[in-house]
């Protein structure tokens, strides 16, 4: 800053600006209580239906959101405005004070341009007027007072450029609307930045070299800074797509010599986590230079990363620092598509991704207990939390069709050699993606509840339900659990299905009871997965004795036994397929299956009190099979879920007082009828009849 810029300058119309801020924050602070409280709030509790129940809600919570994004980057603005005006103002009075002591002296400073100044002699002797005393100084007063003008000028400076960097970078934020991006003062959100700065270049000139005293540092930084987008955008944007994956293929591979990760191993999960939640907020930023950054990871993604004792591929690596936060929808949809795409070129990606023919490859996952070889493992659990980036993972189907590969395809690998008895990972983080893209839930959220479906949401339930129902038998094991889950999620459209006496194409809520019937006999494979299944069937049936209103009311009652009798069709499908391993049969035992709670729609109160009785009527069901063979039942009369059927006849004549002429025999005579007509329907549809 130039001496008379901050000498002469008039603070009046950046203080006239502070005052239209502070206007502009308090009439934001209102409109995003409006919003908040009245918008999103009306909106919350309406019963919404049709279009409105996915496009005219979805806008109203963003448009809600962007309100207080607004307020926030309103007042960010003004805090930051606000430090510096009182800041500059400050410097201006002390270098005026500052310049006045020098002129005591007879000393006076004097502007020359670029930054720069000079100190001279405001008057010479030998041209002072006659009789005029010039005040004495010494060098010594020549030095203080340039070091004093020097110091105020290098403030104003630092604070004029730092405050234009952080409100630069809050603008670049968001190419549209608003930053969330919120900090009390300038300072703050200078520090934010220049942080950044210096822990990417540690990494940047380190690496895996570092002390392990400066990877605390580090690790203790990223942890307190995962919520700022200003240090994860210039953090990122620093340090470098290609720099991030050679630090993690360096600080991964062992065989390097180095000491770190022997004496930081304990701590290297943290250390994902907390370096992969960063990258996560800066893919959220839209400024160019991270723009730039997406581009080029998705481009370096699949070449080839050298460390000293191995080759790694950047899928791998980046793919270890998704398994944890919020990561961009677009970015993940473009990470996606490129992997499946490479994986598609491999044609055999298993061996790729275990070095065959290679040196052997290091584990690069630090959470859990896979090694991270696999990069599908990461990138899943990033889809699975991010439902809407999910669901267009798996509805897209150009360059290829992405949900037929990893469902159906996709060749897998054990990558958790050290334990034998655990699942593939790979596919299990891929159900949890099945689940968020089909049900819109985040399936890692413990306090997540049901979302009305999209239009996408049901696209990827139907295309699931055909991929899944192709694999026959083979569909794999370890995502039984997340269809069940999936399936709950759809309990209306199931159970309308499921007691459906024909196909009816002008039924919106209806699915394709073949494809329905194969999926749901795969998930009465696991006992965990039949269980939810059950559970949240029970929960729908009940719901649609108690809410629905058919012109005939014991349509509701019949449907509920045509379902139990499409339940009961799959699970002696089920057994019958796995007649050779008893296990099943005699390991039942009522769990609750409370892991489904998020995913199954809430019913009132009448009708929980019903699901509760039933549960456990149901339960007494499932507890007598222990001791029977898996023989079908083929009398004329329905068995298999006696304590079931009666309680669902009892539940109907609760919701039913009026019932007219049919009592409780012969309603529980209708039901168990109706429950052997879906029993029949459903050997049909299997070609069992």
């Amino acid at each position: 800053m130039d001496l008379d810029t901050l000498r002469f300058g008039n603070f009046a119309s950046l203080g006239t600006a502070i005052d239209d801020w502070s206007q502009v924050v308090k009439h934001l602070e209102t409109l995003e209580k409006d919003a908040r409280e009245g918008l999103k709030g009306l909106a919350d509790k309406a019963s919404w239906s049709g279009v409105n129940a996915t496009v005219s809600r979805e806008f109203i919570t963003k448009t809600a959101g962007e309100f207080t994004d607004a307020h926030t980057q309103a007042t960010t603005i003004y805090n930051i405005l606000k430090d510096t005006h009182d800041e500059l103002v400050g410097y201006h009075d002390q270098l005026v004070e500052t310049i006045s002591r020098g002129l005591k002296k007879n000393l006076t400073v004097m502007d020359t341009g670029n930054g720069s100044f000079t100190v001279t002699m405001n008057i010479h002797p030998d041209r002072a007027a006659k009789g005029t005393t010039v005040p004495d100084h010494s060098q010594q007063d020549v030095d203080e007072l340039c070091e004093d003008v020097k110091r105020l000028l290098t403030r104003a400076t630092n604070s004029d450029d730092t405050a234009s960097d952080a409100l630069r970078a809050i603008a670049d934020e968001a190419k549209y609307g608003f930053s969330g991006a919120a900090y009390e003062d300038r300072d703050s959100a200078a520090q934010a930045l220049k942080d950044a700065e210096k822990y990417a270049n540690l990494i940047k000139t380190k690496g895996d070299s570092m002390s392990p005293e400066e990877f605390d540092d580090l690790n203790r930084q990223l942890a307190g800074y995962k919520n700022d987008p200003l240090f994860q955008e210039k953090f990122a944007t620093t340090l470098g797509p290609k720099g991030v994956l050679d630090f993690w293929a360096d600080l991964s591979d062992p065989s390097d010599g180095g000491d770190l990760q022997r004496a930081r191993l304990d701590q290297l999960g943290d250390f994902q986590k907390n370096l992969g939640l960063t990258l996560a907020g800066a893919t959220r930023s839209v400024s160019p230079a991270m723009q730039q950054w997406e581009d080029s990871m998705v481009n370096l993604a699949d070449d080839r990363i050298q460390t000293r004792g191995t080759q790694v591929y950047g899928f791998q690596l980046m793919s270890n620092l998704m398994r944890v936060g919020d990561y961009d929808d677009t970015f993940l949809d473009r990470y996606g598509n490129a992997l499946v795409s490479t994986e598609k070129k491999m044609q055999i990606p298993d061996h790729y991704w275990n070095g065959m023919g290679g040196p052997p490859m290091p584990k690069m996952n630090f959470i859990g207990e896979d090694f991270g070889r696999d990069p599908m493992t990461g990138f899943m659990t990033a889809l699975s939390n991010s439902p809407d980036a999910a669901t267009a993972f798996f509805n897209e189907t150009q360059p290829q069709d992405n949900a037929e590969w990893v469902l159906k395809d996709r060749p897998v690998f054990d990558d958790t050699p050290l334990n034998s008895h655990d699942g593939n990972q790979s596919r299990e983080a891929t159900g949890n993606a099945l689940v968020a893209a089909a049900t819109g839930v985040n399936p890692n959220d413990p306090h997540a509840v049901p979302v009305d479906h999209s239009a996408e949401n049901r696209s990827v339930l139907d295309r699931s339900l055909k991929i899944i129902s192709g694999t026959g038998d083979d569909f794999a094991p370890e995502m039984r659990d997340d269809m069940a889950k999936v399936l709950v999620n759809y309990g209306d459209e199931v159970h309308n299905t499921a007691s459906s006496l024909a196909d009816d194409p002008s039924d919106p809520r209806q699915l394709d009871r073949h494809q329905l019937l194969e999926v749901t006999k795969q998930v009465s494979r696991d006992q965990h997965a039949y269980g939810i299944l059950n559970d949240g069937l029970n929960k729908e049936m009940v719901r649609d004795i108690y809410t629905d209103h058919p012109s005939d009311p014991k349509e509701t009652l019949l449907r509920a036994g045509h379902t139990v009798g499409f339940l009961e069709e799959a699970r002696y499908q089920a057994l019958a397929t796995d007649k050779e391993d008893p296990s099943w049969n005699a390991k039942w035992l009522y769990h609750g299956f409370g892991g489904a709670v998020n995913f199954i729609p809430v019913v009132g109160d009448a009708a929980q009190r019903g699901v509760d009785a039933l549960a456990y009527q149901w339960q007494l069901d499932e507890q007598a099979r222990i001791n029977d063979d898996n023989a079908r039942q083929n009398g004329e009369v329905f068995t298999a879920r006696e304590n079931q059927l009666q309680k669902l006849s009892d539940l109907w004549i609760d919701a039913n007082p009026n019932h007219g002429d049919s009592n409780r025999y012969t309603l529980t005579s209708e039901i168990n009828g109706a429950a052997f007509d879906g029993n029949a329907r459903a050997q049909g549809l299997a070609g069992n009849q």
